[in-house]
């Protein structure tokens, strides 16, 4: 586990299961624009969190990328889900732009719903195309951008679940937060 503080948020990548970080009060999803089970994240934080995550859904749906909605975890053992739609990698423009306001909406809805820890995914980087080291640069520096703004939010964890990808946000977070 590698970890650096922004702010006063400590920012950590791991290697692990986002279904499985039961000391975070909120996970994030991956979500697609209609917010319903899929593949990778989507199905995995779906699956756990049983149906009525898919029913609570439908009201938000559809959202657009960049934008994020919160609901509560269900049978996860988080109490959120905050779920945000990245950008298709060379379709959804300015990709930059829109995962940026990806992590950045999501850190708000946490601020609103007075959220101490964060678990994200690596957004857009699955089936969505988004190279992982432009992405991880991103998120990374949009979170630690963010950092000094944050009151209630003080955790946030970065979930990979290949080693090579932690390696790569552990290198990224140490050469963006000194």
């Amino acid at each position: 586990m590698d970890r650096r503080t922004a702010g006063n948020v400590v920012i950590e990548c791991v290697t692990g299961d986002i279904v499985r970080q039961s000391d975070m009060d909120a996970v994030v999803n991956a979500a697609n624009a209609e917010l319903r089970p899929g593949g990778g994240v989507a199905g995995a934080i779906h699956r756990a969190a049983g149906p009525s995550l898919d029913e609570a859904c439908r009201e938000f749906a559809p959202i657009a990328p960049g934008e994020a909605v919160i609901t509560s975890g269900y049978q996860l053992p988080n109490r959120f889900v905050i779920h945000c739609l990245g950008p298709v990698y060379g379709r959804d423009e300015p990709s930059d732009e829109l995962l940026a306001a990806c992590y950045r909406n999501a850190l708000r809805l946490a601020e609103q719903a007075e959220i101490r820890g964060v678990a994200f995914p690596a957004i857009s980087t699955g089936a969505f195309g988004f190279p992982m080291q432009a992405a991880a640069r991103i998120a990374i520096g949009t979170v630690a951008g963010e950092a000094p703004d944050l009151h209630s939010v003080r955790h946030v964890r970065f979930v990979l679940h290949d080693p090579k990808d932690q390696a790569l946000h552990a290198t990224i977070l140490r050469e963006l937060v000194k």
